[in-house]
């Protein structure tokens, strides 16, 4: 056997290894007890900003998975046979299926909080290297005047010999790279500044919409558990009973077609629903994109903007405004990314810009800090940059220029940024890019409210469609 003598020299990679496999690991976690629960935010508080934003995530895909599978639960029992039974357990389905979703936006909303909050410190960061930018610029200006004071004459006199008049002249030369490297520096600096402002915005924006989504589920999830209590304190055959005089009801096409549709930014509140059935068959007409999945966008629009049609954009540089009566309103409309295209759009339409309502601004904070922007435009609640890029394809539609206050025009303009989004294959995943322009939390959020109205509005629309009142 081996002897080993230099044992101090050994003692300490041993030492070493034992420390190693002695330190501390944390522990897997039981995503079932921390998101379904709601302590992922207490676990939060005693780990790092990024194993926060880690365990953010993996609830998020935990609860997206069980909301799927809940989902799934829920249409195979509605394929089953209506009972009693079956319409109890479909209930408690989706009050589970509608806390996750609130969970799920609980947890949106702390990766948004966090993405502002990195966005904000990126961009009073740039500033300061903005201010760095001006005072060399100042510097290298005055050192430049001072210099161009001189002729090249005196330079040529002030130079003891040949040698030290061509380094002068290099020096100066040299300055004046130095101003121009300073200054695309300067200009780099304030374009990448204007692309933090503009990604804020957009985070604020979706921050906003999810906290507005939020509201809703908590008031879905309210009446569904009410529901669900009533179905549990009948007999059977009251079951059926109900089932029976729903069933007739549905059937009177005309109670249907005269239920007012709710649209924000028309005159009177809304339109009837069989007009505005009319006008989404139009626009699937045109575009392919289901009327139903267009009436379901239009309708959630037209919640998230209630306010719409109530301010003005008077101040064009900051945004700032009024509401009808005049009175001062702030953040009406974003001045960097909305202003110049909603200029644009009310210049082709004829319009004075500065009295034409869209909507005012939501009062929201973060950390103190407001955010978000209103401006939205008519009963689709296009805002001005958005409107701009699907504006030439619904004007190819309409054979005009496209209104996005006209609601005909809203109904077409809404089914041709849903085609671009892949509406006509995949309702649920166009409907995720019309709302965030991907499928993350929020846009699946959104998703799965829209695809649910889609649902109740297909079910009208069919009724319609069987009493001839619709074609």
């Amino acid at each position: 056997m081996m002897k080993i003598n230099n044992w101090y020299l050994v003692l300490p990679i041993v030492l070493g290894f034992i420390a190693v496999n002695l330190l501390p690991v944390r522990a897997a976690y039981d995503l079932s007890a921390l998101c379904e629960s709601g302590k992922w935010e207490a676990e939060c508080n005693g780990i790092s900003k990024e194993e926060c934003e880690k365990l953010c995530n993996d609830c998020l895909k935990y609860l997206n998975d069980k909301s799927a599978q809940v989902q799934k639960e829920i249409n195979q029992t509605g394929s089953e046979k209506k009972t009693l039974q079956n319409q109890v357990s479909s209930l408690g389905k989706k009050v589970k299926d509608l806390e996750n979703q609130i969970a799920q936006s609980n947890l949106s909303i702390k990766v948004f909080t966090n993405q502002i909050g990195d966005t904000e410190q990126s961009i009073e960061e740039t500033m300061k290297s903005i201010a760095d930018q001006e005072q060399k610029i100042a510097e290298l200006l005055r050192a430049a005047k001072e210099e161009d004071n001189k002729s090249f004459f005196e330079i040529f006199i002030m130079s003891e010999n040949l040698a030290d008049f061509f380094d002068n002249m290099l020096y100066l030369e040299t300055l004046s790279q130095k101003n121009k490297d300073v200054l695309d520096n300067y200009y780099s600096l304030h374009e990448g500044l204007r692309e933090k402002k503009t990604k804020l915005e957009d985070q604020t924006d979706q921050l906003k919409n999810l906290v507005i989504i939020q509201g809703e589920k908590k008031l879905e999830t309210a009446e569904t558990k009410k529901e669900r209590e009533y179905y549990l304190g009948i007999t059977e055959k009251e079951y059926q009973a109900k089932l029976a005089e729903k069933k007739d009801i549905d059937k009177k096409a005309a109670q249907i077609s005269v239920r007012l549709f709710e649209l924000v930014g028309q005159e009177g509140g809304g339109i009837e629903f069989g007009e505005a059935a009319k006008l989404a068959k139009y626009a699937e007409g045109l575009t392919g994109v289901k009327a139903a999945l267009i009436l379901a966008i239009i309708h959630q629009e037209s919640r998230f903007g209630h306010n719409v049609g109530q301010c003005y954009v008077t101040d064009f540089e900051t945004g700032n405004g009024t509401n009808l009566q005049g009175t001062y309103k702030a953040r009406v409309m974003s001045p960097t990314r909305d202003v110049p295209p909603f200029l644009d759009v009310v210049k082709a339409l004829g319009k004075d810009p500065k009295k034409t309502p869209v909507s005012c601004w939501i009062p929201m904070y973060s950390k103190g800090k407001p955010y978000g922007w209103g401006g939205a435009m008519g009963p689709a609640q296009f805002i001005a940059s958005t409107w701009k890029s699907i504006r030439p394809d619904a004007d190819a539609l309409l054979g005009r220029t496209a209104n996005p206050w006209v609601i005909k025009d809203a109904f077409v303009a809404s089914a041709v940024l849903l085609k671009k989004n892949g509406a006509v294959s995949d309702p649920y995943t166009a409907a995720c890019r019309y709302y965030a322009g991907q499928c993350n939390t929020a846009g699946k959020g959104y998703a799965n409210t829209v695809t649910a109205k889609m649902k109740s509005f297909q079910n009208d629309l069919d009724v319609l469609t069987e009493t001839g009142m619709l074609k």
